[in-house]
């Protein structure tokens, strides 16, 4: 269950870093509350997975769900670079958090 509420907590994390992306400077009010609020969800999902599970191993899979899915949606939904060597960064991360749930002690 903590494994989920991690994962579920990461893919939270892309969702609230591209509602701040769509917010201009907290400027607009829709997108800002969206992603202040899913943030805080986000951030309680983190501490309650963390009670399970070693602070080291969830902080990084969480940061990394969320760097990669935001590079990768930045790709997709916003036409930015996707050039191999970023491409490559992203599979890095990604196997990092894959590694780092394998090696869980």
């Amino acid at each position: 269950m903590a494994w989920l509420l991690l994962v579920v907590a990461g893919l939270l994390e892309i969702v609230w870093a591209l509602a701040l992306k769509h917010a201009q400077g907290l400027t607009r009010l829709g997108p800002s509350v969206l992603g202040i609020s899913t943030a805080a969800v986000s951030f309680v999902m983190l501490s309650a997975a963390l009670k399970h599970l070693p602070v080291g191993t969830a902080y990084a899979v969480w940061v990394g769900i969320g760097a990669a899915g935001v590079a990768l949606a930045g790709i997709v939904m916003l036409g930015e670079s996707a050039s191999l060597p970023r491409l490559s960064c992203v599979a890095l991360i990604l196997s990092g958090v894959i590694g780092l749930k394998l090696l869980e002690e």
